[in-house]
């Protein structure tokens, strides 16, 4: 609650009973229209400490609302030694989560907010490329409701948001934040179980995401899943420990694009995602610094074997944006849709050149 907004009506009424009597000093002889002004300034103050805390209540029953609503929606999925968190996606008894999160795994233990013991699932697809999974409970509880998602281009940065998950095993556990941006590009790391996906559009939130939120809910007041928290940001400078208050989750529209696929196809056949075709790795100066992805091995009639990349070159630029490594790379590709038409820049036996690529599907 803003407290300044409290103290304000207490400091109006002694100002206008202040004001009022320097007036009537000057020789205000209208007394009695005075004291009603006084009494209205009082009655005013009365009224707006009184909408405080009313205001307090309502924003209050509606944290209540939601989570009583969607964290039925939220399980805790157990993947051998590891544990996550999953959202329920339809009344089939279909979960989505992050791909980190399963992992190598086939079978599942899953713990729902009302079950009093652990339900078993299988796994459907996994899509690393996007951090993405689909698992399927055996047998479906009675009572388990499906999450309602949002429409991504409706989230603004602002927005109040819960995310609901077991962080460090806390089963249906709540942290609130805001929407601090939208539109981030995150790659993760590869080490620690992480996919080492480059992922666009990602919802960056001040509500915390520890170890085990990964896969849960982030959700908007209206109840609805606006993301799926995904990764905490790390700081190098205090040996790679999470940054307080710097999350990052999948939008919801990504979220339904794959799961959707892998529910219906039981893959996904239409990633969105823009390719090269390439498999490549960072290659770095003299000074050992990073300089450019060497091309290692190119895909039999894929964008780059069309404009004549070859391996041993070594691309240096993706339309506009520099390229150095692998991660800037994916990064630059992960603003670009399959079919966009590009300029790539490469050096082959120490020359420049440049080619048009038509960028492929990953």
């Amino acid at each position: 609650m803003d407290t300044s907004r409290s103290r304000l009506p207490r400091l109006l009424a002694p100002l206008a009973v202040l004001a009022c009597s320097l007036l009537l000093a000057a020789g205000c002889s209208d007394a009695g229209t005075g004291t009603e002004r006084g009494a209205g300034s009082t009655r005013e103050g009365d009224t707006a400490q009184a909408a405080a805390p009313r205001a307090a209540n309502d924003l209050q029953a509606d944290y209540e609302r939601v989570i009583k609503d969607v964290l039925p929606s939220v399980v805790q999925i157990q993947a051998g030694d590891s544990l996550g968190s999953g959202v329920v996606y339809d009344d089939k008894g279909h979960v989505v989560t992050n791909a980190h999160v399963v992992g190598d795994g086939r079978s599942f233990r899953v713990t729902t907010a009302r079950a009093e013991g652990a339900l078993t699932a299988k796994l459907v697809s996994s899509y690393p490329e996007q951090d993405l999974a689909v698992i399927k409970l055996d047998k479906v509880p009675e009572g388990m409701k499906a999450a309602r998602f949002a429409d991504s281009a409706k989230v603004e940065v602002g927005q109040i948001v819960l995310a609901m998950g077991s962080p460090l095993g806390l089963s249906s556990s709540v942290t609130q934040g805001i929407v601090s941006a939208t539109g981030r590009t995150v790659t993760e790391g590869s080490s620690g179980g992480g996919t080492g996906a480059t992922i666009a559009n990602m919802v960056q939130t001040s509500a915390a995401i520890n170890p085990g939120n990964s896969g849960g809910a982030l959700v908007n007041l209206d109840g609805q899943v606006i993301g799926i928290p995904t990764l905490a940001a790390t700081d190098p400078g205090l040996g790679d420990s999470a940054a307080p208050g710097i999350g990052f989750a999948i939008p919801a529209s990504m979220v339904t694009t794959v799961a959707g696929q892998i529910v219906k196809d039981g893959r996904v056949t239409d990633s969105g995602r823009a390719a090269l075709g390439i498999t490549a790795r960072t290659v770095v100066d003299d000074s050992y610094r990073p300089a450019g992805v060497a091309v290692v091995e190119v895909s039999d009639g894929g964008a780059a074997d069309d404009a004549g990349l070859r391996p041993g070159d070594v691309i240096v630029r993706l339309g506009d944006t520099d390229i150095t490594t692998i991660t800037s790379l994916s990064e630059a590709l992960a603003s670009m849709r399959p079919g966009d038409r590009t300029k790539v820049t490469y050096t082959r036996d120490g020359d420049e050149r440049t080619a048009e690529v038509t960028l492929g599907e990953q």
